[in-house]
């Protein structure tokens, strides 16, 4: 049977699909391997390596040894070492210094309970320390018109000055005078219009303790003759601006409360005690440097010997790095 000529058409058409198709998938296998055989060349940068360098060595071919870190110890050890050694030193030096204190007291408390000595008309200055707190007493007259006062001194918390008044004697036709330190006053007492009660005149007793010049301190500021201002008593100026002996005595009197009340009010100076008033605190310096020496040392044995902490462990430490 014939057919048609838009059968034919049609069947032409779907003839040639199809075979664009098979020949489509024949191609494609073949473009794929085709790929595979042939790869794109890929494009890289590689940087230069130490290693690429024939004559490079690894530090870990290195030769090593063991260190421990944070063992090290610096400046502050050596301060710590120098403080028991220092705190020792001085605490000894103030074992010495206690026993010459002691003797020291020892020798003027002997001194105290033998009878008072009558003083000679005119005294050694160089002598005196062979008598210091040594008891002795005078006869003559006060010479209040070349009276000083040293000061300001407190007594019982109450400002005041120390009265210091030459003692003039006759001896053989000879004036002899010497520095008395009568005592303390208030401060309202300074005029000397004020305590008439305290300026007897005629021939008076002085009894005392013979004493050695005083040394004056460097905080102590300087005296002020010129205007009569005295802050500290200095022996061999006030005895040449008195035309006196550079001899100290301090006037002694019996401790009693109502008399040195009667005293106060009615501006008669106020002596001192009979007695060493010499401060002895050698033994409080002794244990605190030797409590010192003791504590430093134990900190210093334990800075030593501490084991090192969790982060402080042994490394490896190349030699030639």
């Amino acid at each position: 049977m014939a057919k048609s000529p838009q059968f034919l058409r049609l069947f032409a058409r779907i003839r040639t699909h199809d075979a664009s198709s098979i020949t489509s998938r024949a191609r494609q296998p073949q473009t794929r391997f085709q790929c595979l055989r042939q790869p794109q060349p890929i494009q890289r940068r590689f940087t230069h390596q130490p290693a690429d360098d024939p004559t490079f060595e690894s530090i870990l071919d290195k030769p090593t040894r063991m260190v421990r870190s944070g063992q090290k110890h610096g400046f502050g050890l050596i301060v710590l070492a120098i403080i028991p050694i220092t705190a020792f030193c001085l605490g000894t030096w103030q074992v010495q210094r206690l026993f010459w204190k002691t003797d020291l007291i020892a020798k003027f408390e002997d001194r105290l309970i033998r009878p008072p000595l009558p003083l000679p008309p005119f005294i050694d200055p160089s002598a005196v320390a062979d008598f210091d707190y040594r008891r002795v007493y005078a006869t003559g007259k006060l010479r209040h018109d070349q009276e000083m006062l040293v000061g300001p001194r407190t007594l019982d918390g109450e400002d005041g000055y120390l009265v210091v008044t030459p003692l003039e004697r006759i001896v053989n036709g000879k004036v002899s005078k010497f520095l008395v330190c009568r005592g303390w006053i208030s401060k309202d007492k300074k005029d000397q219009k004020d305590r008439k009660l305290g300026l007897p005149e005629g021939e008076v007793t002085v009894q005392g303790l013979l004493r050695e010049p005083w040394k004056k301190n460097i905080f102590t500021p300087s005296n002020r003759p010129e205007t009569g201002e005295f802050y500290f008593p200095d022996v061999l100026q006030m005895a040449e601006l008195s035309g006196s002996q550079p001899v100290w005595i301090e006037e002694t009197m019996r401790p009693d409360l109502l008399v040195s009340y009667d005293r106060e009010a009615k501006g008669i100076p106020i002596g001192r005690p009979a007695e060493v008033n010499l401060r002895n605190t050698h033994t409080q310096y002794i244990f605190t440097w030797y409590a010192l020496c003791a504590f430093t040392s134990v900190m210093l044995w334990m800075v030593v010997k501490k084991p090192p902490s969790s982060t402080a462990r042994r490394v490896k430490h190349s030699t030639q790095w």
